[in-house]
C-alpha cells in the first residue's frame, strides 16, 4: 500500500509518479463521530431520495439486481458536517501541498454504498468538457472502514501519465479491462478518519459490497487555483444540465434538483 503521513516530504513526489497517496489519519474520532451521525441522518431524508431527484444516485444489487440509492451528489449544501471537512484547513493543505499551489473545492458527494451495493466499473473521472479541469483529483474520507470486502475503491498506479484514455467528447466511458494490468491494481484499504487521494486520470474500480453493512465515503473532489479557480458553482450548473440531457434520453423528463 502507497501510505505516507502528512508530514513527508515525498508525499507530492510519490502523488506525481503513482497518481496517488494515503494519508492515514488525518481526522480523529471525533469528526469521524460526527460524519456517521450526520450520514445517519442523510439517509433518512426521504423526501430527498427520489428517482427523479439529480441529487441522487443509484445502484444496483449484485446478487439481485435490485435498484437502491447509494449517493447524494452534492452533499455539502445539505450537510453541514461534511462542508466543514471539505474545507477544513488540514485536508486543503495535504491537496495544495499536492499541487503546489492553492486548492479549491470542486465537486462533493456522499457514498453510502449498502450492503450488497455492485461496485463501479474500470474508469477515469476526467470528463472531455472543455470547463473540466485536468487537475482534478479526488480525496476520499473514511467514514467506515473500507476494504476489499466491503468494495473499497482499487487504484491503476502509472496509468495517469497516458493522460485521458477514452475519447474526449464530453461523455462518461468505462475503460476495457485490459486497458490496465489488472496485477497492479491498489485496493485502498482505509480506516475511518484515513485520507486517500488519487488524480483525475487514474484508472479506478471498486467491487461489490459483499459485507453486511454499508460502507460510507464522503468523496472530495478539488482543482487547482491555476487551473480555472473556484469552479464549484459553475461545475454543478453544468453538471445539472448534462444530467438532464442524459435522463431525458431515457424518456425521463421530470426531472428536478433538490
Amino acid at each position: 500500500m502507497n501510505t505516507t503521513t502528512t508530514s513527508s516530504p515525498d508525499l507530492a513526489a510519490t502523488y506525481r509518479e503513482e497518481g496517488f497517496v494515503v494519508v492515514r489519519g488525518v481526522f480523529g474520532s471525533d469528526v469521524i463521530k460526527a460524519l456517521e451521525n450526520e450520514a445517519d441522518r442523510l439517509f433518512g431524508r426521504t423526501e430527498l431520495i427520489d428517482s427523479d431527484n439529480i441529487r441522487c444516485r443509484w445502484q444496483n444489487r449484485f446478487d439481485t439486481g435490485e435498484c437502491r440509492f447509494d449517493c447524494f451528489d452534492p452533499v455539502i449544501d445539505i450537510a453541514p458536517v461534511c462542508a466543514r471537512v471539505a474545507r477544513d484547513p488540514r485536508l486543503v493543505a495535504i491537496v495544495s501541498g499536492l499541487y503546489g499551489e492553492p486548492a479549491h473545492l470542486f465537486k462533493d458527494k456522499l457514498i453510502f454504498k449498502p450492503a450488497g451495493a455492485i461496485g463501479y466499473a474500470l474508469h477515469q473521472d476526467y470528463i472531455g468538457w472543455k470547463s473540466f479541469p485536468r487537475s482534478f483529483l479526488t480525496a476520499i474520507v473514511a467514514i467506515d472502514r473500507s476494504d476489499a470486502g466491503n468494495g473499497a475503491t482499487e487504484v491503476f498506479p502509472g496509468y495517469h501519465k497516458q493522460g485521458c484514455m477514452t475519447p474526449e467528447d464530453g461523455m462518461y466511458h468505462e475503460l476495457p479491462a485490459d486497458s490496465v494490468d489488472a496485477t497492479k491494481g491498489v485496493v485502498l484499504e482505509l480506516e475511518p478518519g484515513d485520507v486517500a487521494l488519487f488524480g483525475g486520470f487514474v484508472p479506478h474500480r471498486s467491487a461489490p459490497n459483499r459485507s453486511g453493512q454499508s460502507r460510507r465515503l464522503l468523496y472530495l473532489s478539488y482543482n487547482a487555483d491555476s487551473d480555472g479557480g473556484d469552479r464549484r458553482d459553475a461545475h454543478y450548473a453544468e453538471f445539472h444540465e448534462w444530467l438532464k440531457d442524459r435522463y431525458a434520453e431515457y424518456g425521463k423528463t421530470n426531472t428536478f434538483f433538490r
